[in-house]
């Protein structure tokens, strides 16, 4: 009897051993699922990581687009300060402000975020093609009424011109996801306004 219940015991030991063990087992490669799929999960792409720095196209793209901008603002400005301005030429020079300073702010800010190579500084970068010849913003500056409105839709498509260029470079060239959307965005809305302004420099 003695004989039968330690036969019994051990049975039962046995059983006990191999249930643990196998549930251990079954535990290890649970965690190490949960940890794979856990890292895979936290671990952006080498693609996804490399997208979101700005390389020299963007960091050209922002300095030169910026002062581009700056240009049209001054250009817009002037000529909303003249008289005898037609309204459809007035709202065009308001609507280019409203779209370009918000802009600005937001180029401003992705150049003193991101790091600059070592001599590469805003001043030394390209400020782009289009850029009006500082003999021309004085004629622009010192001209009225319909000849102004004239010579700032004149100017105002060559500038244009050249901002889609540039944002064109930048599509190609960039990297920083936010400049190229930026650019796409550029690209649309001045091709529209070049033949807006085309249609309106044929009417005076």
């Amino acid at each position: 009897m003695k004989h039968k219940t330690l036969c019994v015991g051990a049975l039962a030991l046995s059983t006990l051993i191999t249930l643990t063990s196998c549930a251990a087992d079954q535990g290890q490669e649970a965690q190490a699922t949960s940890e794979s799929h856990g890292s895979e999960h936290q671990m952006p792409s080498p693609s996804a990581s490399a997208a979101g720095e700005a390389n020299a196209a963007d960091m050209s793209f922002a300095s030169g687009m910026k002062a581009h901008h700056e240009q049209a603002l001054e250009m817009s400005t002037d000529l909303l300060g003249k008289e005898q301005i037609p309204g459809e030429v007035r709202k065009l020079a308001e609507q280019i402000k409203s779209a370009q300073t918000p802009e600005i702010e937001l180029m401003e800010r992705w150049l003193s975020g991101w790091d600059m190579p070592e001599g590469m500084d805003h001043g030394q970068m390209n400020h782009g093609e289009g850029m009006i010849s500082q003999e021309d913003i004085t004629s622009l500056k010192e001209a009225t009424g319909p000849t102004a409105a004239k010579l700032f839709l004149e100017q105002m498509i060559a500038h244009h011109e050249g901002a889609v260029e540039m944002a064109e470079t930048e599509i190609a060239d960039g990297s920083y996801p936010e400049a190229i959307e930026l650019s796409k965005n550029i690209v649309e809305s001045q091709t529209q306004e070049i033949q807006e302004m085309k249609d309106l420099l044929s009417t005076l």
